[in-house]
């Protein structure tokens, strides 16, 4: 009989969507959340064990860790953020939070909320991933190779951050260095000696195994089915290999670890196996000449829900428009697209946008985060639950989100802006995935360092001018209902359009009132439409409404 093989890897979201793209407080330490773990237990009666409450959270982030209330909810939101929901329920909150008309309200809306304590432990301490290194910043990242230099040399220099959320061998490298603190986080107390640590003979009780599932899943004989970590170790053969006892229906902790140590493997869905194996999409054109080359991967046809990755990279001078049902629920990552017009009009998971320069990028309505990292000069207009934007600089953000916008270390020169299009299918995108208009908090940010909230001598961000706003249209016919823009626009640019309309209208009657002869009629026609073509050609527009014409047309015209 074939022996069965297990394989445990670890899970992408909780890196790539939950460990938040700047240093932690310092106090997220293990030293501190090894206190937080007991103390949750002895006031399981206060909401606290085992699911933690908002107002607990509160209590310990603030009084015991010393964490600003807004920091701490900043960090109880984005793990609430991953946990599943049903749409109703997170249209249900969204409708609550709109009608709160004061914080206290909001407050108190906010004191019903909960998450599991185990698992929002294990969110904490995975913070440390991006925990700014001593070594690394002392002597620096690798020497750069000119072959390998961004075609924008600022956008290099910018920031030495390096990305670890999209990097699920820095995530498995974690979870094998840490393997050990994390068993003892989910570890019940009266299984520590008294410095804290886990003994020799500790139990892991299978509530505890549930916690870790939060970061752990596999497969048996590299079967198409994938089980979280408790959902695994159901099966007998597993759970003896694992140092199950059925008298104290726990594990022991040493043989666990040492069966984990085993059987951790790199993710068969995770980003390097999809941009290796994954299948490719003929969505762009190669550029002749180009010595870097468009790559566009997936792994959506095998990969299951939450482990869903879209890779596009190295588009150049090109516009990328998708509403494709391989990029529903996916996880969608932007690299080195330069120079280009991106529209991506379907509902995703999560959005990143690296090293990007100089382009305009429309997205579908995203249900978790869009983060911007090492970007310049690009243009972001999207719907999402959360954006943070990272080492970038002079980019536009035309957001609908219902929580604070993160501006995270490294910024300069960004600018703000309400959301400022539409599409026919938007509406019914944003039900999917259950984005409401309201609460729209787009124009309220939080500046985030290495210190926890700051408040920059120098501004990174400014809101954009009403007299500087002006609607973006989607030039693609859809199918869909939407017409105009959900939630409206702010007072103040809407204002702005409706002036800027009558401004039009009141040239364009002074035109027909000046009584011009048909010769002058005609040199005016053609003075308006070279000044037009020189603006098109000064702001870059002519490129983009260039690479709307499809390339049969192109060649078509081109023959004659």
């Amino acid at each position: 009989m074939e022996q069965k093989t297990v394989s445990v890897w670890v899970r992408l979201e909780p890196f790539l969507l939950g460990a938040l793209p700047t240093p932690p407080p310092a106090k997220f330490s293990m030293h501190y959340l090894r206190k937080m773990s007991t103390y949750v237990r002895t006031r399981a009666k206060d909401g606290c064990f085992p699911r933690i409450y908002w107002p607990m959270w509160k209590h310990i982030a603030c009084g015991k860790l010393q964490l600003p209330a807004e920091l701490a909810w900043v960090y109880f939101e984005a793990f609430d953020m991953l946990t599943e929901k049903s749409v109703e329920d997170r249209l249900e909150w969204a409708e609550a939070a709109s009608q709160c008309t004061s914080q206290e309200e909001l407050d108190q809306l906010r004191h019903t909320l909960s998450v599991d304590t185990l698992q929002f432990l294990l969110f904490l301490y995975i913070q440390q991933l991006n925990r700014v290194s001593l070594r690394t910043s002392l002597i620096g990242e690798e020497w750069p190779s000119p072959r390998t230099r961004s075609p924008s040399p600022e956008i290099e220099s910018k920031s030495s951050l390096q990305n670890k959320n999209w990097d699920d061998q820095a995530h498995l490298t974690f979870v094998q260095t840490h393997l050990f603190d994390l068993l003892e986080l989910v570890l019940d107390p009266d299984q520590l000696s008294s410095s804290g640590h886990h003994v020799q003979d500790s139990l892991l009780s299978t509530e505890a195994l549930c916690g870790l599932s939060f970061l752990l899943e596999g497969s048996v004989s590299r079967g198409r089915s994938v089980h979280l970590l408790h959902e695994l170790l159901l099966w007998a053969p597993l759970q003896s290999q694992a140092g199950f006892s059925k008298l104290s229906q726990a594990f022991s902790v040493r043989k666990l670890q040492g069966w984990l140590h085993d059987t951790l493997t790199s993710n068969p869905f995770g980003t390097t196996a999809c941009f290796k194996t994954g299948k490719k999409l003929a969505w762009v054109q190669q550029i002749e000449g180009k010595m870097k080359r468009a790559k566009i991967v997936r792994n959506t046809h095998n990969a299951p829900a939450g482990s869903r990755v879209v890779i596009i990279s190295q588009v150049y001078k090109q516009t990328l428009a998708k509403d494709s049902e391989k990029l529903i629920g996916a996880s969608v990552k932007l690299h080195r697209c330069n120079e280009s017009f991106i529209y991506l009009l379907s509902p995703m998971r999560s959005v990143i946008i690296e090293k990007c320069w100089n382009s305009t990028i429309v997205l579908g309505p995203v249900q978790t985060t869009v983060h911007v990292q090492n970007c310049q000069d690009v243009k972001v207009v999207c719907v999402t639950g959360k954006i943070s934007v990272c080492a970038s600089s002079f980019c536009t953000l035309h957001v609908l989100t219902p929580t604070r916008p993160l501006l995270l270390a490294g910024n300069e020169a960004l600018t703000l802006a309400p959301y400022h299009t539409h599409y026919p299918a938007l509406e019914d995108h944003m039900a999917i995935i259950g984005l409401a208009v309201v609460p729209n908090v787009w124009d309220q940010p939080l500046c985030l360092g290495a210190d926890g909230i700051e408040n920059p001598s120098t501004p990174v961000y400014s809101l954009l001018s009403p007299s500087d706003f002006y609607e973006f249209v989607v030039p693609f016919e859809m199918e869909g209902d939407t017409s105009e823009i959900p939630g409206g626009l702010p007072p103040l640019y809407q204002k702005a359009l409706i002036d800027r309309k009558q401004k039009v209208h009141t040239w364009q009657k002074m035109v027909k009132e000046a009584q011009l002869s048909k010769e002058q009629r005609k040199q005016f026609k053609a003075v308006v439409e070279q000044k037009f073509h020189e603006w098109l050609c000064e702001t870059g527009q002519k490129q983009q409404l260039d690479s709307l014409i499809p390339p049969s047309t192109i060649s078509k015209q081109a023959a004659g």
